[in-house]
């Protein structure tokens, strides 16, 4: 019951003054990032923390592109982004002291899908959306717990710059 009183508040809105001018997406003001009902079923498995901390990296790592571009500005639009699913690379330290026998060194393939909206200044809203997940283990044994997950939100964020996220997918 604490974890969904917890999950159902975990909107974590930020606005931040970079720049006016515009770019391919117009200004965004605020950046509203949400877990998804798919990934908050899973914040036993994985724990709060771990929730909190993608919920601020995605949000990070949009605020980060679009400062780079100048989309990000004191008057515009909205993004109000939800993170539908994230699997970690590694055991999250929840899934470590629940389950005997697993162990950091643990590894496997991760990855996340985004999806949301962009209102725009003048009231329009499109949609926007991301998916991707790590294909080949080869590249998993290196990482920390949410690399393919940061990764997820890394490309998004460089798409979403550029167009490119702006169908949902």
């Amino acid at each position: 019951m604490r974890i969904a009183a917890f999950l159902s508040t975990a909107l974590i809105a930020s606005a931040a003054a970079v720049s006016a001018q515009a770019g391919p997406l117009g200004p965004v003001a605020t950046i509203n990032v949400t877990i998804g009902e798919d990934l908050a079923a899973k914040a036993e498995k994985y724990g709060p923390r771990d929730l909190d901390y993608l919920a601020a990296d995605l949000r990070e790592s949009v605020e980060r592109s679009l400062s780079r571009s100048g989309d990000l500005a004191p008057a515009g639009g909205s993004l109000d982004l939800v993170i539908e699913d994230a699997i970690p690379n590694r055991p999250t330290f929840r899934q470590m002291s629940a389950t005997p026998g697993l162990s950091y060194e643990s590894f496997g393939i991760g990855g996340a899908e985004i999806s949301g909206v962009l209102t725009t200044a003048d009231g329009r809203t499109i949609p926007v959306g991301y998916r991707w997940y790590e294909s080949d283990i080869r590249w998993s044994m290196g990482t920390s717990t949410w690399s393919d997950a940061q990764n997820t939100f890394d490309r998004f964020s460089r798409r979403l710059v550029k167009g490119e996220a702006l169908a949902a997918r």
